[in-house]
């Protein structure tokens, strides 16, 4: 009886103290915005050449790329003009399509929050208005790319708020400039030149902490879409993405982890991953793990009970991943900070040097 107490005392705490980049301050219950984008109706409704247009609640992203293949330029284009919000969020859809439907669906939304990401050199791979947003950006040339990388943020990231000034090397955006700059992309030389990374906010993110960050309903909704657009990038011929998981991402990717082509997944200031070991994850992706020496994030208990909390420790030795030197981390979100261990091992992941 007294261990079972113990157990309803720490699964209280995980409530109260599991969370993403925003700390310590309270959250409010999230709605997931899951099934296919606005517009599906119509798009539903209209054909190419006679040709029914795909499904895109049951198409998969290969059936996808292969019905565009099947079309002339006339044709995409004019699916493109009138359907923009699907295009833009369908997987296997030819990428710079993609990039050109979610500039329109973008700018017609009429939203100053989200102007700036309609502008002409941003590269949206994915773009839905509904609830707070969810948006996925590329860094780099994903068509020709010799190795991709994805960013899976936690708590507190949704379109609307997706280009707010941030510190450096923060928020996903940050995170994927930074390690660009760290492979040698962002500067044209070395040999990450062809290393393409996405910031993927594409599922609804925990607000602040509370029971959305503790349990696994929006993290179970983020890891099918996540499983979704990785199928989507080899649908178009991209590298097996490296995932890097940050905070509640992490908990997204460790339940889209056997359903995902990943080489690595990367989880750093995690919480768990609704796994006790990295076998559990049935993955054939190598699994690695970091936490710096302040992220609060080591304050959170490690359970898991009757739906609460997320689990073991994925820096700890039972757990199994190998582990990313994180000394000279500060903080919660500093791990893609220039000059840190961890973004030098995190480049390399992404470069795919490390064997």
């Amino acid at each position: 009886m007294r261990r079972f107490g113990r157990t309803l005392v720490t699964a209280a705490l995980a409530v109260t103290l599991v969370g993403g980049t925003a700390g310590w301050a309270s959250g409010d219950s999230q709605a997931a915005v899951t099934g296919p984008p606005p517009g599906t109706a119509a798009w539903r409704a209209d054909t190419a050449s006679g040709r029914p247009l795909p499904d895109p609640a049951t198409a998969t992203p290969r059936e996808v790329a292969a019905f565009f293949a099947g079309l002339d330029d006339a044709a995409r284009r004019r699916l493109l003009r009138s359907h923009p919000l699907v295009v833009g969020n369908l997987d296997g859809a030819p990428l710079p399509l993609r990039y050109e439907a979610n500039r329109i669906a973008v700018a017609a939304t009429g939203e100053a929050r989200y102007a700036s990401l309609a502008a002409p050199d941003r590269r949206i791979l994915a773009f839905d208005p509904r609830g707070r947003g969810q948006v996925a950006e590329v860094f780099g040339d994903l068509e020709h790319a010799e190795h991709v990388s994805v960013i899976v943020p936690g708590s507190d990231n949704d379109a609307a708020g997706y280009d707010a000034r941030r510190k450096p090397a923060t928020g996903p955006a940050g995170m994927a400039r930074a390690l660009r700059e760290a492979t040698g992309s962002g500067s044209g030389s070395g040999s990450g030149g062809s290393v393409a990374v996405v910031a993927w906010i594409g599922y609804t993110t925990p607000v602040g902490v509370g029971l959305d960050a503790a349990d696994g309903r929006l993290a179970r909704a983020g890891a099918a879409r996540l499983a979704r657009f990785t199928a989507g990038l080899d649908a178009v011929g991209a590298p097996d993405p490296v995932l890097f998981c940050h905070s509640y991402g992490s908990v997204v990717c460790g339940l889209a982890a056997r359903h995902t082509d990943a080489t690595d997944i990367v989880a750093f200031g995690s919480p768990g991953m609704r796994a006790d070991t990295a076998a559990a994850l049935r993955t054939g992706a190598r699994v690695w793990a970091a936490r710096g020496p302040s992220d609060w994030i080591a304050d959170v208990p490690n359970v898991e009970f009757a739906g609460i909390g997320h689990g073991a420790d994925p820096t700890s030795a039972a757990f199994g991943a190998r582990r990313v030197p994180a000394a000279d981390v500060q903080g919660h979100t500093g791990y893609f900070t220039p000059g840190t261990q961890s973004l030098a091992a995190f480049a390399a992941i992404a470069e795919g040097e490390v064997r």
